[in-house]
């Protein structure tokens, strides 16, 4: 029997991306999001989702997109990294995709040392990079964002 692996896909101006299903809680509309002082630079905010406070992590800034205001538009999706909950923005969400372990290529297969990216799924007319949820806030990063949610 094949092993299917599940990702939600998602897109950040042209590209698509996907993260592992085990990682999203789920996803919705964007709300205002509140500065946080002091949070890591790759936080833009915080937003309360369901009574919940929850970083909100800016992936554009991760993957070297370039930067633009938040648009009605656009999504949340709500994940957990080993962690804690965070909130990504995202353009939009496209569902849910399953592939074959087999059809996944290994980031380290494509460029060593690739950051933040898992893998990529190949498709017909395109590819999807797979984000590695696990490895997105660094050390000093966690730190950083631990001391500023405690002043909340």
């Amino acid at each position: 029997m094949k092993r299917l692996n599940q990702f939600l896909g998602f897109s950040l101006e042209e590209n698509q991306y996907a993260l592992r299903l085990s990682v999203v809680d789920r996803t919705v509309r964007v709300v205002e999001v509140t500065p946080l002082p002091k949070g890591p630079e790759i936080v833009c905010g915080i937003v309360n989702v369901h009574g919940v406070i929850l970083p909100v992590v800016n992936i554009r800034k991760r993957f070297g997109l370039p930067e633009r205001a938040i648009h009605l538009s656009d999504q949340l999706i709500i994940a957990h990294t080993p962690s804690r909950p965070v909130a990504l923005i995202v353009d939009a969400v496209s569902g849910v995709v399953e592939r074959r372990e087999q059809e996944q290529i290994a980031a380290e297969k494509i460029v060593p040392g690739l950051e933040y990216i898992e893998g990529v799924v190949k498709f017909k007319d395109g590819m999807i990079l797979i984000h590695d949820l696990n490895k997105f806030l660094s050390w000093e990063e966690e730190r950083a964002l631990n001391e500023a949610m405690k002043k909340i």
